[in-house]
């Protein structure tokens, strides 16, 4: 039963949490350089997952009231601020020179834990749409079995991130680009949780 409801839960990751591979490689790309980067995407992983299955297990609880559906799509706001943000960030500094000001561009570049943490959060609404009735269709030992898998894989899908994105091809890629891919994903991103959960009408 257990070893069934494992299975299960790899599969349910696998499945709603593979895009994440893409944004954290271009956090991986934003932080290439940076001491720390590693421990900061990866706790900024856990924060925002934590929230996902915090959140799954109080509406299965029926605690709908703490984060009503039509609330979901709202979280798309984070992904498309923080990518406006780096959009402008970049524009400002498209004509710098690249010995000038090395240490602004360095800190500029710092990869947040919250900003990861907000990012994996927000990406979260289908998850929290999958999750609901897995668990409202299993007991509470397969839901622990459930939430402990999840949180293990979290570590591995990180890891399968930094690994991409430090592939030489891949790096080079990310590097020379990542100023403009970084904006443009999480942009993207924002508009499309917003527009698929139908916020402000859209």
């Amino acid at each position: 039963m257990i070893f069934s409801s494992v299975l299960q839960a790899i599969g349910l990751f696998l499945a709603t949490n593979i895009d994440d591979i893409i944004v954290l490689s271009l956090f991986f790309a934003r932080g290439a350089g940076q001491r720390g980067t590693t421990a900061r995407i990866l706790v900024g992983q856990y924060l925002g997952f934590a929230g996902i299955l915090g959140a799954s297990v109080l509406v299965a609880l029926g605690a709908g009231a703490f984060l009503p559906p039509e609330v979901i799509p709202y979280f798309g706001l984070i992904p498309l601020g923080l990518g406006l943000w780096a959009a402008w960030r970049a524009w400002r500094n498209r004509g710098a020179d690249d010995d000038d000001d090395d240490e602004s561009k360095i800190e500029s570049k710092k990869v947040a834990v919250w900003a990861v943490a907000g990012v994996t959060f927000a990406n979260g609404g289908d998850n929290i749409g999958v999750y609901v009735p897995v668990f409202l269709s299993v007991g509470p030992a397969a839901v622990v079995a459930y939430c402990v898998v999840f949180l293990t894989l979290v570590a591995v899908l990180v890891v399968v991130a930094k690994f991409i994105a430090t592939r030489r091809p891949i790096a080079e890629v990310l590097e020379r680009w990542e100023h403009i891919l970084f904006p443009i994903v999480l942009i993207g991103l924002g508009v499309f949780i917003l527009m698929s959960g139908g916020a402000f009408g859209l």
